[in-house]
């Protein structure tokens, strides 16, 4: 293999997504993963790409938001260069509301939205309508311009086809030069802790579900804490489990069940569309609930990029940026709670 100016450890979307933009900026990269092309968490099935709450504003908050406002051209982008849909769309999120008191915080968060969004996105409280919105005591719905959908699979694959289009390479096995971007999700948190003698994250299992219905071009859902997610390909996805013990990662189990029937009891429309695709998977979770980006302590020339968590693929196309100007540029725009301490 000829030497190249920058190697990402990991082929999920946090190490995809900086090889994507380290290459557009003229880079040559190299992506080293020995399972493919999001193997681990990056290879599942839900992509809801949703907002926190509009409240107690903080610099992760406001990093999200940048990244949500920014997805739409960005995956754009990666669909241009790479010939590949992502199935990426801003199509919403509706959110049930089970009371008068859930009634009452969702609208002082509308007002909180406005002055925070602006007229970039809505969140507003409505009257529930049609059958792809959840069944709920009050009858009213959330509803938000700014969440949008990306399907997984088809986004990874779509990231490393655009890595080569500008003449990286993505591989199984390989040598690392230049610097290293080490994204390598649970495994790799699980190293980090090691290397710095105290937990800075850890693995989380999680278990979701995908169901052949067409259901076309509609919000994505959120209610009993599960998101549905329409998806371009005719399938819906229903996830997830949050697992923090379990003797095995990637294998699904009786929980399923049970997601399964709450998806059914909040959107009735689900009912009898075939199961199609079930996975488990170990997500990277931050001891600090935010993602770890920045140098390695102690390791001259290597970086992280983990702890993406649920909103790995929400936040990509401004981590990727962010990274991008780290290691090629030594400019250090990273926010202070995303810092490795």
């Amino acid at each position: 293999m000829a030497s190249v100016d920058l190697t990402v450890m990991g082929a999920g979307v946090a190490g995809l997504s900086v090889a994507y933009v380290c290459a557009l900026r003229g880079a040559r990269v190299r992506v080293i993963d020995p399972f493919g092309v999001g193997a681990g968490a990056s290879g599942g099935l839900v992509g809801a790409l949703a907002p926190h709450v509009p409240e107690a504003w903080n610099d992760k908050k406001a990093f999200q938001l940048d990244a949500l406002l920014m997805a739409e051209r960005w995956w754009a982008g990666v669909a241009q260069v790479s010939g590949l849909a992502t199935g990426y769309a801003r199509l919403g999120r509706v959110q049930g509301l089970d009371d008068a008191r859930a009634v009452a915080q969702a609208q002082a968060r509308a007002i909180s939205a406005r002055a925070i969004w602006g007229d970039r996105a809505v969140w507003r409280v409505r009257a529930a309508q049609g059958a792809w919105e959840p069944v709920t005591p009050t009858g009213l719905v959330i509803e938000d311009t700014l969440s949008a959908r990306l399907h997984p699979r088809l986004a990874c694959d779509a990231l490393a086809a655009a890595v080569r289009a500008l003449g990286g390479e993505v591989v199984r096995d390989g040598r690392p030069d230049g610097p290293v971007v080490w994204a390598t999700g649970a495994a790799g948190l699980r190293e980090l802790s090691t290397a710095l003698g105290r937990e800075v994250g850890r693995g989380e299992k999680g278990q979701a579900i995908a169901l052949r219905i067409e259901a076309g071009a509609v919000a994505q859902v959120y209610a009993d804490g599960l998101h549905v997610v329409p998806h371009v390909d005719g399938t819906v996805a229903v996830g997830s489990t949050s697992e923090r013990v379990y003797d095995a990662a990637n294998t699904v189990d009786g929980l399923l069940d049970a997601l399964h029937a709450r998806a059914v009891a909040v959107l009735p429309v689900l009912a009898g569309a075939p199961v199609v695709a079930r996975w488990a998977g170990e997500r990277p979770r931050a001891a600090s609930r935010a993602p770890l980006l920045g140098q390695w302590p102690g390791r001259a020339g290597q970086f992280v990029c983990n702890g993406g968590f649920k909103i790995g693929f929400g936040l990509a196309p401004k981590i990727a940026g962010v990274m991008a100007d780290l290691v090629l540029d030594g400019r250090d725009a990273v926010p202070e709670s995303f810092r490795l301490m």
